[in-house]
């Protein structure tokens, strides 16, 4: 039996207890958002506190942008309520509430008797994947529902994961059952392809293996940038016929080759001194990825690098994405967890690489990298 009684955690334990029990006050409260020197600071966490309540509604509201190309038509040039209301079939009513709100968040700002696109509906109206992820989150949302009820099942069951089991399906090689989920992944896979890119010197090597590499989105990526890489990809036969056509018309200077198979099961292709997993090792559970590690080391030659491209929890400055966001995410998905850096590194150790260290990226709010020698 699990006892009840608050465990004793010494001075911080202490200390901590004193500030949460002093913050709950509502004598405190008052106190602080009318004296001179904290009424910033309470103001600052209030606003923070209500942007934590009012989140799903903020991302409603972003979603109803996308789904009526709100942004598609402001980029176009300022326009009145009144043509917006008829372009993007909402009654006039709807359509400046709509803009109301996406002015309030910075999605579109008005103008004279108008309306323009907002800095930030700029700047998501330039990246597709972005405005994917949105499109598909009324799964995540439909999951979330019963967020306790979740986390008692232990995730999956639900829409989300209909979206990703397609290689658990009786018919993993069926194009229809792969096609949702790879085209989602290729079109959010830009932003952290150019950030890989940027962050690992992939010239250095000679032939790359991208396992679980989906549409190609990143081997396409990395082929435009280091023209004499040789390239390969291992997916599912269904993902890989998918990828061929993408390859096709990237006018590559090789074509890579492509291998059908289940990375879990089947072995890897070898001869490749560098095989990458981008966004892969964190959709499975500890014991398939631990086992999708050990294939990749049996896979590489001595010298041999493996590149690890992911979110990754508790990263300074993005904790909220790994552990709330992709936690809650991957949970309803029914498969993986975000790791940090810490815990992939003693994974690899677990595998048998020798060494692994940490790269640096431009935006780790959204991409990771480690990467291990066998």
């Amino acid at each position: 039996m699990i006892s009840s009684t608050p465990q004793k955690y010494g001075w911080r334990g202490q200390w901590i207890g004193w500030r949460n029990r002093l913050l709950a006050s509502p004598r405190f409260q008052r106190f602080a958002s009318r004296f001179p020197l904290t009424r910033p600071i309470a103001r600052r966490r209030a606003r923070a506190l209500f942007d934590l309540v009012a989140g799903f509604t903020y991302s409603q509201i972003l979603a109803a942008c996308i789904e009526t190309d709100l942004f598609e038509v402001l980029a176009e040039g300022p326009q009145t309520s009144e043509v917006i209301a008829s372009r993007i079939d909402l009654p006039l009513a709807g359509a400046e509430r709509l803009l109301r709100g996406a002015a309030a968040l910075g999605l579109v700002e008005p103008i004279e008797k108008g309306w323009a696109l907002g800095s930030d509906g700029a700047a998501l109206r330039g990246n597709r994947g972005i405005a994917e992820m949105v499109a598909h989150h009324h799964l995540l949302y439909a999951d979330l529902a019963d967020p306790v009820g979740l986390l008692r099942r232990g995730g999956g069951g639900g829409a989300l994961s209909g979206l990703w089991h397609y290689a658990e399906s009786p018919h993993p090689g069926d194009a229809r059952a792969v096609a949702a989920y790879s085209a989602l992944m290729a079109a959010s896979q830009p932003l952290i392809a150019a950030q890989a890119i940027d962050a690992y010197p992939f010239h250095r090597h000679r032939r790359l293996l991208d396992v679980g590499g989906g549409e190609g989105a990143f081997l396409a990526e990395v082929g435009a940038r280091a023209p004499a890489l040789e390239l390969g990809l291992f997916d599912l036969p269904a993902v890989g016929d998918r990828a061929r056509v993408r390859f096709d018309s990237a006018g590559l200077t090789k074509q890579p080759a492509i291998f059908g198979g289940d990375f879990l099961r089947d072995p890897l292709p070898q001869g490749y001194d560098i095989i990458s997993l981008v966004r892969v090792l964190h959709d499975h559970d500890d014991g398939p990825a631990l086992e999708l590690l050990r294939n990749i080391y049996n896979a590489l030659p001595s010298g041999g690098t493996l590149l690890i491209v992911e979110p990754m929890a508790r990263t300074p400055g993005a904790a909220a994405a790994g552990d709330a966001y992709f936690g809650f995410y991957l949970l309803a998905m029914g498969s993986g967890r975000p790791r940090s850096a810490s815990e992939i590194a003693a994974m690899l150790r677990s595998a048998r690489f020798s060494q692994t260290r940490q790269i640096a990226t431009a935006m780790p709010l959204t991409t990771s990298a480690m990467a291990a020698v066998r």
